[in-house]
Order: structure tokens, then C-alpha cells, then sequence
């Protein structure tokens, strides 16, 4: 379960799996309205009277990208057909524009026909019904609609442009598609289906002995006939070869402003780090919303998805980002949360990318007691992120447009909604939204939040408000501090929970005590966050060959093992950075940053062939588990490369 390679634009979002087929097309929002719905947009080729799908497993693929860019580089050897397949494929940096690129390198002596077969299996606006797939005379294309999403789909060889189509039902009694029909090398023609449809076209050529030909394969996406129409033109005019350079010399050019001076990082963390800006701006929509992951597969275990904007995801994924150099590609982020937040000054659980709120499981009343149904590290983190983007890039604009509607309202609401017997905020579900109750984790972004709204309204002459926010922050401290350290254990406590109405420390062991340091409560040299960090190493470690950390003992999500001691849960590669962000913050020689770069090397090597980070790993053979890539994942490898690269220059001046 995972996609391996994405590319996208910010308008538009197109997953492909292992095999090259496409799985999801996310348009016009990312992340929102999946045309395709993890179903198989199949690609396959005809030589000489044999057919051959790419899932076929005598296929061997190699996954990748062109360097520094969000253009695919794959290969595709077949020994049985004789055939070798260098594939590109790319989203237009600008238009909703999708170009595969095709070389076809015959392996034989004698020359030979080849015909490539393009499937397009549509569920337009996330449904079978009421689709039409139909052929177009007017430009020889075939396109596929409803209401208002256009898909035009196109091609051409050096013979020309596309040579059969066909257009038909699909999943639909004894129908299983037109793909059937390519099978045989032809299409037959058919010009209209309504209903679930689906769609397949041919291009073909005569590739000479150990000779090559190029073939081109693209997908226009619009409102209406008349846009996808001008885009198809717009490609032929430009030729799709030159669009894809284009494409290429873009990302080149927009990766530009990250750091390259890396310290001693080996070159595969590098190229990581890279793609992992790349990847983070797939998932970014160009209207704010930062999606947590686009693999619809996840759909098979919860019938829901990934699809959403967390605003704790979105502002941690943003810290990271701005932390990189990247401020104008998150800033939309900070207006969706400002637009998005309730009346009394909370974010709700998640959202969908236009800016509704997402589906949830936080109840309002649970045993007839009413409860808050959010979980306020995300209000929190929201604050926290702005301004750690302020004293970094010093752009006053954006806190100064976002003060009344979003800062101060936040900070009212963080500051009211406290336990004052515990001088903690009150009840609130997980990180992880799976418990409800007072988290160290959740307290500890509550105490960075009104600081950082503190800090905003220093800014802006707000004096008196910056007074009231300190003290609340200062409060919140002491109240952790009180109750929710542990002398016993010597670390913290994951949180307090209600039984027979008094408060219980809950002791699991968590990784995301981690937020005591992150968020600025204690520095890295205070004693409780050695202690605990250290106890988060020991206890929560992974003791198999893959090694990593889990989130917290006895983890239950998608569990591989009962074997608590020896897998307290399965490796994320959030939490097995977080203690890489500990150990270079602690950092005092160049041999402290041993370690992270070890860790920072075991993440480069679990990551899919094609650079993709799943959100955790099987514990025994490495395999992803969850969805993949997974924004958040990607997120923290450019916060911890950028961590090291500055801890790295800063002890190599000192030395």
C-alpha cells in the first residue's frame, strides 16, 4: 500500500503506483475530488503480435526522478518482448497539464512494430455515475466529463497522433473495461459511452534493430471543453518535449533557494532532503491547505482517507518549510487557518481542502458528559509556527494580516481554556487523536502558542495583552512542571486521565514528549528533557534489524507484533527523527552529530526506491506501512537536515 511517485503543481495531483499506472488524479484542489479513486489507469505495449500490461511481473521497473526535479525517471525492461522503456512524466509547472514521455528501445536485430495502449479508468468527482468518455473529430482527441471537470487525453509518435481508440462500460455486469479489448493490439473504435466508462487509446511506430523511437502521451484538465481544448493545442504548439524540459529547468530553478551546504551529509541524504522540499510543495494546495497524504489505498482499512489538512500536520509541515527557505509557499497556510477558525477561536479536528471541516470521530458528548470535539495542540501549533516564521524571515505583512482574525483570537481562546486547579489547559484529545485527556504534548504547544502570541503582540504595541499572554504561558509551565513530571520514573508523564473523578498521571512511555524541548518549556540541557529523551530512546527503540522508534508502547495502529518488549510498536520516521532533533540540539563537537546522521542515513534507506517516506514501517522486513509518502514524514526530514546543517556549521567555525 503506497503511491511511488507524485507530481503536481499545486493545482493539480497525480499519483502513480509501482507499475506506472496512474492511481489518483486530484483536481482542482489537491487533495479534493479524486477522478480516478485508486482505481488502474493501465499503460501497456504490443510488439509483434505480443501484449504486455506493466503489472505483468516479468516487468523489472526502476522507480526515480530526474535530479532536482518533480519530473519522473523511470525504466522498464521486458526480456521476453525485446524491449526497454525510458519513462518521463510530469505536471506543467503552471497549467493543469499532465506529459508522459515514452522512448522505446527495441533489444533485437530486426526491426519491429510497436503500439503503446493508454487507459484512462475515470470515476469523475469521486463517482462512476453519470460519466461520458467520447471521441473528438474536431481535434482527434477523446476526452472524458461531468459538469465541470474535462479531461482530454492525447498522444503522438513519429507515424502521427492517436491511432485506435476505443471508449466503453466498465465494472459494470460482464463489462470489465476497454482495456480487455486492447489486448489483441487493436481498439475497436467504439465513439461514445455513458454511465462507467472508461476509455483506451493506441499510438504506433516501427522501432529499427537496437533502434529507438519516442513516443508522447498527454492528459488536458479543465472546466470545460473549450480550456482543455486550448491546453491540448497549447502542447502540440510547444511540442511536449520541450514542455517537459521546461518542467525540468523549473523545479531546478525553485529547489535553488534551499540550503546546499549540508556539513558531512552523504549524498542519498542529500538527494532525500531534495525531493523531500519537492515532495512537501506535491501536497501543498495552492490555496493554503497542506494535505497529510493523497493515497487512497488507506481506504481499504477505514473507508476514509488521508486527504486532509491537520492543521498540527499543515503547522508543522509550514515550520519545516519556512525553516528552509520556502515563506511564500506556505504563507496561503496561515490564511486558511485564519478563514477556517470557529467563532471562539479553536480549530476543529481537520479539514477538507476548500476549506469545510473534515470528517471526524471526536464526539461532543461522551457518557452524557459534553466535551470539546477538537484537539488544541492544533490551534496551538498554528501560533506557534507563525512566529517561529517571523523571527526567521522578519516579513511583518503576514502576522500583521493575520493579528485580529486570527493571533488574537487563538490566544484568547488557549488562554481561557484552562483547568485553573491544575494550571493546565483542559481536557482535549491526543496528537494522535485516539485518547482524550490532559497531554504533555498538548500543554507543551499550548505554552509555545501563547508565547508566540505574546511575542505578536509585543510586535504590534499590544502591551498589555503580551503581559496577560506571558504570565498564562509561565502558568501552564509551573502547572507541567507540578503534575505532569514524574520524580519516580525521572521523565515525563504522557498526560493526566480522569478515574473516579481525580486526575492519574498516565506514564506510557511516548515519543511525543518530545514537545517538551520543541516547543520551547525547557532547553535541551535541562535534566527532565535529557531524562526523557533518553528514556524515549531506550524504551521506545525498536529492537529488530530495522530498527527505528515507535510512537509509543504497545502501539496498536496497524501492530505487526505482540511482542511489546522487543517491538513496543512499529518504526515511525517521525518519531525516530524526533531523537535525531534531540541529540543534534544537544550537540556540543562534531562527534555528537555521529548519531543523527546515522539516523538521518537509516531514514535515506527505508525510504521506497523512488524516495517516497511511508508514515511507518513493518519492524521485520522494512516494508511501508500506512500511506506513503506521507507529507509529515518528508516534512521532518527538511527540518532535521536543516537542524544538522546549521549545528554542523556552527562547530565546525567553533573547532
Amino acid at each position: 500500500m503506497a503511491r511511488h511517485l507524485v507530481i503536481g503543481n499545486g493545482k493539480m495531483l497525480l499519483n502513480l503506483d509501482r507499475n506506472c499506472y496512474i492511481r489518483d488524479i486530484y483536481y482542482p484542489y489537491i487533495g479534493q475530488l479524486n477522478h480516478v479513486g485508486g482505481h488502474y489507469c493501465r499503460f501497456g505495449i504490443w510488439v509483434d503480435g505480443q501484449f504486455s500490461w506493466l503489472d505483468d511481473s516479468e516487468w523489472h521497473i526502476t522507480l526515480d526522478y530526474i535530479q532536482e526535479s518533480l519530473v519522473t525517471n523511470i525504466t522498464a525492461k521486458n526480456e521476453r518482448l525485446g524491449v526497454e522503456l525510458h519513462i518521463n512524466d510530469g505536471i506543467h509547472q503552471r497549467e493543469c497539464i499532465y506529459i508522459k514521455r515514452i522512448v522505446v528501445r527495441n533489444k533485437r536485430q530486426d526491426g519491429r512494430e510497436v503500439r503503446l495502449f493508454f487507459h484512462q479508468d475515470l470515476m469523475i468527482e469521486g463517482s462512476e455515475v453519470g460519466d461520458t468518455a467520447v471521441y473528438y473529430p474536431e481535434n482527434h482527441t477523446l476526452y472524458h466529463y461531468k459538469r465541470s471537470n474535462y479531461f482530454m487525453f492525447n498522444g503522438s509518435s513519429d507515424e502521427g497522433g492517436i491511432m485506435q481508440y476505443s471508449t466503453g462500460i466498465k465494472r459494470f455486469q460482464s463489462a470489465e473495461g476497454t482495456w480487455r479489448d486492447a489486448e489483441d493490439g487493436s481498439l475497436m473504435g467504439n465513439t461514445i459511452a455513458q454511465g462507467s466508462v472508461d476509455s483506451t487509446i493506441s499510438l504506433r511506430s516501427v522501432v529499427e534493430g537496437h533502434g529507438e523511437k519516442t513516443f508522447y502521451y498527454w492528459m488536458s484538465v479543465g472546466k470545460n471543453l473549450e480550456v482543455v481544448k486550448e491546453l491540448n493545442q497549447y502542447v502540440q504548439d510547444n511540442h511536449p518535449e520541450k514542455l517537459l524540459s521546461r518542467i525540468v529547468v523549473y523545479w531546478n530553478h525553485w529547489l535553488s533557494r534551499a540550503e546546499s551546504d549540508l556539513g558531512d551529509l552523504p549524498p542519498d541524504v542529500t538527494k532525500l532532503f531534495q525531493q523531500s522540499l519537492l515532495l512537501v510543495r506535491t501536497q501543498t494546495d495552492e490555496r493554503g491547505a497542506i494535505l497529510a497524504a493523497n493515497d487512497t489505498d488507506i481506504l481499504q482499512y477505514n473507508r476514509d482517507h488521508y486527504s486532509y489538512m491537520w492543521p498540527r500536520d499543515g503547522a508543522l509541515i509550514a515550520d519545516a518549510m519556512s525553516m528552509a527557505g520556502y515563506q511564500s509557499v506556505i504563507a496561503p497556510f496561515f490564511h486558511f487557518c485564519a478563514t477556517a477558525l470557529s467563532p471562539e477561536g479553536y480549530l476543529y479536528h481537520k479539514y477538507n481542502p476548500d476549506g469545510t471541516v473534515g470528517s471526524s470521530w471526536h464526539p461532543y458528548i461522551v457518557q452524557g458528559s459534553r466535551r470539546l470535539p477538537i484537539q488544541e495542540d492544533e490551534t496551538a501549533l498554528v501560533l506557534f509556527a507563525l512566529w517561529q516564521d517571523y523571527k526567521r524571515n522578519g516579513v511583518i505583512e503576514l502576522p500583521q494580516s493575520l493579528y485580529s482574525n486570527l493571533i488574537r483570537k487563538a490566544a484568547a481562546f488557549l488562554s481561557d481554556y484552562v483547568e485553573p486547579t491544575l494550571a493546565l489547559p483542559k481536557p482535549s484529545y491526543d496528537l494522535w487523536e485516539e485518547r482524550y485527556g490532559i497531554w504533555t504534548y498538548t500543554a507543551a504547544s499550548v505554552y509555545g502558542g501563547l508565547m508566540a502570541a505574546a511575542h505578536f503582540t509585543d510586535l504590534f504595541g499590544d502591551y498589555e495583552r503580551s503581559d496577560h499572554l506571558k504570565q498564562r504561558a509561565k502558568w501552564i509551565k509551573e502547572g507541567m512542571l507540578e503534575h505532569l513530571w514524574d520524580e519516580e520514573s525521572g521523565r515525563f508523564a504522557r498526560g493526566l486521565i480522569q478515574k473516579d473523578n481525580r486526575w492519574v498521571k498516565d506514564m506510557t512511555l511516548e515519543s511525543s514528549l518530545f514537545g517538551v524541548l520543541d516547543f520551547g518549556v525547557l532547553p535541551v540541557e535541562d535534566e527532565r528533557v535529557i531524562k526523557t529523551m533518553l528514556a524515549i530512546k531506550e524504551g521506545l527503540s525498536v529492537r529488530t534489524d530495522i530498527g527505528g522508534i515507535a510512537r509509543y508502547t504497545n502501539d496498536y495502529y496497524f501492530q505487526q507484533s505482540g511482542e511489546i518488549d522487543k517491538v513496543p510498536g512499529n518504526p515511525w520516521i517521525i518519531c525516530t527523527l524526533w531523537v535525531a532533533n534531540f541529540e543534534i540540539d544537544s550537540a556540543k563537537s562534531l562527534e555528537d552529530l555521529r548519531g543523527p546522521k546515522e539516523t538521518l542515513q537509516w531514514v535515506a534507506n527505508h525510504a521506497l526506491q523512488s524516495g517516497l517516506l511511508p508514515e511507518q514501517l513493518n519492524p521485520y522486513d522494512g516494508s511501508p506501512l500506512s500511506v506513503a509518502p506521507l507529507t509529515w514524514s518528508h516534512a521532518t526530514v527538511v527540518q532535521s537536515v536543516c537542524k544538522y546543517a546549521a549545528k554542523y556549521k556552527k562547530l565546525s567555525q567553533g573547532s
